[in-house]
This record gives structure tokens, C-alpha cells and sequence, in this order.
């Protein structure tokens, strides 16, 4: 994998708080009240009976915070497509893209030798440029549009659950950017680790409805969410 995902933080008890806010909505009585009666298993049956009625409103008082570094800008640009989500990435305004930082190598390019080199001489005059540019008094704002695509980013990004199960549904789905998708998988297992009941039922059409809803099918349907959660 081409980048690293961690879980920095996330809603304490999650589940419960999602079960607790939906009920309140059906309740006379105090949240006090409400999450005392919630116990383990009253909670994966609310759950359940929330998700199987399409009533995900409270999956939002959920939320889950990811640091994801050495993501190219191909994919981050993908990633803040996902407006439901709060993110702070490294600028390359202000930070200084020194030797240290490389350009992501899609695998087809790394496998073949001859790409491999183009590729890898390209990312070379790309650097090289970046940093006389740099020297000669090019202000780093400027000096950054020489660099590629692919060039690795930092980012810290929190979302709520109702968002990445959106997220998930269509980011881990076979036919999804490979650099994206893997990203999402780490994300999906490591909430899921997290908070199992709120991701019980999570993933592309063919896990969540039975059936893929692509126009154009890669025909592998995952068997369940157990295939996606990386082991």
C-alpha cells in the first residue's frame, strides 16, 4: 500500500449514542434514561432495525477522525469530493517539498522496468526543478506548480458514520481508483474494529443490497463484509 491510515479519534461508545439518539426521537423519556436501558445487544438490534428502515439520520452523532499520509494529490483530489467531511491537508504553500517526499508509482508503472525508469526520471527533473526554482527566489506557491500529480500529501479527515458508509459503499467497490480504494479498506476495517455494530452491514451494493448497481460490473461480487476487512 502507498500510504498509511490511522484512527486518531473517534465518538466514545458510538453505537450506543447512535441507538440513544434515535430513540430519543420516539421517547418521553431523559437520554439518561434511554442509555441506561442500552446494553450490548439492545443496541446491534436497534442498529439493525435502523439500518433495515433507511432511518441513518443518527448514524451522524458518530463521527471518526483518519491521519492518512503519503496519499499522491490524484487521490486526495478524489477524497474532498466527499463533502460531508471536515479535512486539513499539508500545504504545499507554506511546507517546503524537500528530497524527503516522493511521488506515489502506480504499480503497472513500477512492474514494468522502461516505465519505471521514465517515470522515475520525470519525478527526478520534477524535483530538480521544483528545488532551483526554490533557490532562485521562486516563492514555494509558485515554485509547486511544477510538481506531478502524484505527488504525496498529508491529511487529517473526520467523518461521520452515515457519511462513510457512503464513503465505503462506493470507495470500496472493486471498480473504484486502486489508490483511493485502498485507503478506504484500512479506513473500513479500522472502524469497523472500532465500533463493529455501527459497520455490521458496510460496503459496496453487492455486500449492502445483493447485487452490484455499476453500469458496468467488474463481475467479483464481494461475499460479505468479511472480504473487505483487511486481516
Amino acid at each position: 500500500m502507498s500510504c498509511s491510515v490511522s484512527l486518531i479519534a473517534s465518538t466514545p461508545d458510538a453505537s450506543r449514542v447512535v441507538a440513544a439518539a434515535a430513540k430519543l426521537c420516539y421517547s418521553a423519556v431523559s437520554c439518561e434514561r434511554i442509555l441506561e436501558g442500552l446494553d450490548e445487544a439492545k443496541t446491534r438490534v436497534f442498529l439493525d432495525r435502523l439500518r433495515s428502515s433507511g432511518h441513518l439520520s443518527p448514524f451522524e452523532h458518530a463521527s471518526f477522525t483518519f491521519a492518512i499520509e503519503g496519499l499522491s494529490r490524484v487521490a486526495s483530489h478524489q477524497l474532498v469530493r466527499h463533502r460531508i467531511a471536515s479535512y486539513s491537508q499539508q500545504s504545499q504553500r507554506y511546507v517546503q517539498m524537500d528530497d524527503t517526499t516522493d511521488c506515489v508509482m502506480p504499480r503497472s508503472v513500477a512492474e514494468n522496468p522502461e516505465a519505471r525508469r521514465v517515470f522515475a526520471d520525470q519525478v527526478r527533473a520534477a524535483r530538480n526543478a521544483y528545488e532551483t526554482l526554490v533557490e532562485m527566489g521562486v516563492d514555494r506557491e509558485d515554485a509547486r506548480f511544477i510538481l506531478p500529480h502524484g505527488w504525496q500529501t498529508r491529511l487529517i479527515m473526520t467523518m461521520n458514520a452515515r457519511e462513510l458508509h457512503h464513503f465505503f459503499a462506493v470507495r470500496t467497490c472493486r471498480r473504484a481508483q486502486w489508490e483511493i480504494r485502498e485507503a478506504a479498506l484500512v479506513m473500513l476495517t479500522l472502524a469497523h474494529r472500532e465500533a463493529p455494530d455501527l459497520f455490521s452491514v458496510v460496503g459496496p451494493a453487492c455486500v449492502t443490497r445483493g447485487k452490484c448497481e455499476e453500469s458496468h460490473p467488474c463481475g467479483k461480487p464481494y461475499a460479505g463484509v468479511e472480504e473487505l476487512l483487511l486481516r
